[in-house]
């Protein structure tokens, strides 16, 4: 039964105005040298200038391969049942977020699950690679284990570490790697999140 191999990367660590610091430039080299050895068929990334750079500087790795900017991998707020039902350190962490973010959230949330969390449409296996953000990383591993919507609050990613979740038609979904940060040396390895990201 072919499956659909969904590679998640939460874009290289990032300055104040989004654009990759020179350790995060560095990371997107490592993860591009590790993704050169899968077949992936097409990159999609998120619009803000982080996630741009890490497809572009990972793509560097990966010659030849589509790459496509989506407003579907960027970076929003996906669904939570109820907030004042959370922890307090979720509330207050979402305390300022408008009822327009949450619908628009919602509604990018909902596609990104119909375009990314099926099986491929052929009878062969795909490998698509996603270079997105910490939240919708959580959102669809959360949809991978079944669990409840907002429990994509406090899944977090390292910068370029590698996700990847496999679907298929006669099974539920998979996950097979998680915040994978093997390919990083130790010293552009994880060390902790920004505050604004750090749930």
């Amino acid at each position: 039964m072919a499956g659909r191999f969904l590679h998640l990367v939460r874009h290289g660590e990032a300055l104040a105005d989004g654009t990759l610091t020179e350790r995060g430039r560095e990371q997107a080299g490592f993860l591009g040298r590790r993704l050169a050895t899968l077949p992936i068929s097409t990159v999609h990334h998120g619009p803000l200038p982080r996630a741009e750079q890490t497809a572009r500087l990972i793509c560097e790795h990966l010659p030849g391969v589509p790459v496509h900017p989506s407003e579907l991998v960027g970076d929003y707020i996906p669904p939570v049942a109820d907030p004042q039902a959370l922890p307090d350190v979720y509330t207050r962490f979402l305390d300022d977020v408008s009822d327009e973010e949450y619908r628009l959230g919602a509604d990018l949330a909902a596609a990104a699950l119909a375009r990314y969390a099926v099986p491929p449409e052929t009878d062969v296996d795909t490998h698509e690679l996603v270079v997105t953000h910490n939240f919708l990383i959580g959102w669809l591993v959360r949809h991978a284990l079944d669990a409840p919507p907002e429990r994509w609050l406090g899944l977090n990613q390292g910068n370029c570490a590698l996700t990847t979740i496999l679907y298929r038609s006669d099974r539920p979904p998979a996950l097979v790697l998680f915040n994978d940060m093997g390919h990083l040396p130790a010293a552009l390895r994880w060390t902790g999140f920004p505050a604004e990201h750090h749930i």
